[in-house]
C-alpha cells in the first residue's frame, strides 16, 4: 500500500493573483526558452572566447576603453609578505581563464566528464613539487595540481574572466610556462586571460566582493523544426529538473493546449523595458533567493545561507554581430540581462531570467519578484533558462563601481 508521501502529486503552482490565468505555466516556460535560436549566442560567446570579438559590441562605443576591465587590477595582496619561510614559501599563482561552456561539462571535476577544472589541474600537474607528486605516485593516482575558483559554473554555462589559483613549492616555475600548458589542452575552446603570482592569502572565492553575470536572449523565429526539436528537448530538461530538486516528489505532464482554461489565452510576447522594470526591484536589498534557487541541501533552504545582494539588476535591448543572411545586416536582436551581486545561489540567475520574462509577458505588478520570494514552493518560480546564454563575465576583488556596467 502506497504512504501519504508516495501518493503526493505536484504538478504546477497554484497563484492567487489577478495574473494567474495568463501566466505561462512550466513547460510553456521551457517550450518558449528552448524553442529561440541559441546558435547565434553560442557562436558569439565562441568568438569572445577566443578574443576575436568584445561584449563592448552589443552595447556600443564605451567612454572608457573597456567598461569591464581585467580583474588582474583588483587582486589583493599582490605583495609577498617579508617572511618566506614555512607556509609562506610556497608559491600562489592566480589564473584567469576563459571558456565556452558547450564544450564542458561545467567547472567542477567529476568522474568520466570534461570539466573545466579537470582540464586545469591536469595542466598543471606538470608544476606540482616533487613530494607531492611523489605522494600521488605512491597512491596511485595522475600527477594533478589542485585548484580553488571564484564560482562554479554548470554545463553549458561560458565564462570570459573566471579566476582560479594554485600553489607549488617549486620556484622555477613561470607565468608564461602556466599559461602555455592550460592552452595547449583546448585550443579554440578555452584561453588564459593571465597568470599572475599573487600572496598566499589570495583565495578567488573568499576575497571576491561581486561576481558578474550576463544573460543574452535571442528573439529571433529560426527554423520551425530546429525549434521544435528544442521545445522537445526542454520538455525532457523540465522532467530532469523537477526529479533532481525534489526527489521525493511523484511528477506528472503538465496541462496541454487542450487542458487550458476555455477562453483564456495566454500571452506569446514580452517587452524588454517590462523586463527590466521587474528586476530593477531586486538592486540594493540584501533577499534570501531560495524561491529561485536548484539543487541546493536542505540545510541550505532557510536563513542567511540562501541571501544574496544584488548591486546591479537590469535589462536591455541589444543586437548580436552576424553575418548569417537570413539576419538583418545590423545584426540578430537579443535582450541582455545584466546581473551583479555578492553571490548566487545554484541555477539562481537561471531561475530568475525565466522568471523575469514569463512574469513580463503575463502583465504582473512592478515588485511581483518580491512577492515571489515569500512563496513556499518552488514551482511558483520557473524553470531555470537555457544554459546557453549565461556567461560569467568577470568577478571583482575591490568595491563594486557601479559606473563599470553596460546597462544603465
Amino acid at each position: 500500500m502506497a504512504t501519504e508521501a508516495e501518493e503526493k502529486v505536484y504538478n504546477h503552482y497554484a497563484h492567487t493573483d489577478p495574473c494567474k490565468d495568463s501566466r505561462w505555466t512550466a513547460r510553456e516556460c521551457y517550450e518558449f526558452m528552448y524553442g529561440k535560436p541559441w546558435k547565434v549566442v553560442n557562436d558569439f560567446y565562441l568568438d569572445l572566447v577566443n578574443g576575436h570579438s568584445s561584449l563592448a559590441e552589443l552595447f556600443g562605443p564605451k567612454d572608457d576603453d573597456d567598461t569591464v576591465r581585467s580583474s588582474d587590477e583588483y587582486a589583493p595582496e599582490n605583495s609577498l609578505p617579508d617572511d618566506q619561510s614555512g607556509r609562506w614559501a610556497r608559491v600562489t599563482f592566480k589564473i584567469i581563464v576563459s571558456y565556452h561552456g558547450e564544450y564542458f561539462d561545467g567547472w567542477q571535476k567529476q568522474p568520466g566528464l570534461n570539466t573545466v577544472q579537470g582540464l586545469v589541474e591536469r595542466s598543471i600537474g606538470m608544476f606540482v613539487d616533487d613530494r607531492k607528486a611523489q605522494q600521488r605516485k605512491d597512491k596511485g593516482l595522475p600527477v594533478e595540481g589542485m585548484s580553488v575558483v571564484a564560482g562554479r559554473t554548470d554545463k553549458g554555462v561560458t565564462a570570459l574572466n573566471q579566476v582560479c589559483s594554485f600553489y607549488t613549492w617549486r620556484k622555477d616555475v613561470s607565468n608564461e610556462e602556466i599559461k602555455h600548458a592550460i592552452n595547449f589542452e583546448a585550443p579554440e575552446k578555452l584561453r588564459v586571460v593571465s597568470v599572475s603570482q599573487v600572496s598566499r592569502a589570495f583565495h578567488p572565492n573568499f576575497c571576491a566582493k561581486w561576481r558578474r553575470y550576463l544573460y543574452i536572449f535571442p528573439f529571433g523565429e529560426g527554423d520551425c523544426r530546429e525549434q521544435t526539436s528544442e521545445m522537445d528537448k526542454g520538455q525532457r530538461c523540465w522532467k530532469s529538473e523537477i526529479s533532481e530538486d525534489n526527489p521525493e516528489e511523484k511528477t506528472i505532464d503538465l496541462p496541454g493546449e487542450k487542458d487550458k482554461l476555455e477562453g483564456v489565452k495566454k500571452p506569446t510576447s514580452f517587452t524588454v523595458r517590462r523586463v527590466d522594470q521587474l528586476l530593477q526591484h531586486l538592486q540594493g536589498k540584501l533577499l534570501s533567493y531560495r524561491m529561485f534557487a536548484r539543487d541546493t541541501k536542505a540545510s541550505r533552504n532557510t536563513g542567511p545561507p540562501t541571501e544574496c545582494f544584488l548591486y546591479h539588476a537590469r535589462a536591455a535591448e541589444a543586437r548580436i554581430p552576424c553575418t548569417n543572411k537570413d539576419h538583418a545586416t545590423d545584426g540578430m536582436k537579443v535582450m541582455c540581462i545584466e546581473l551583479v551581486g555578492n553571490r548566487f545561489l545554484r541555477r539562481m540567475v537561471r531561475v530568475l531570467v525565466a522568471t523575469a520574462v514569463r512574469e513580463a509577458a503575463a502583465g504582473s505588478e512592478e515588485d511581483v519578484l518580491l512577492k515571489l520570494m515569500e512563496a513556499t514552493c518552488r514551482r511558483a518560480t520557473a524553470p531555470p533558462a537555457p544554459p546557453d546564454g549565461l556567461c560569467l563575465v568577470d568577478v571583482g576583488y575591490s568595491d563594486f563601481d557601479p559606473q563599470k556596467c553596460f546597462i544603465h
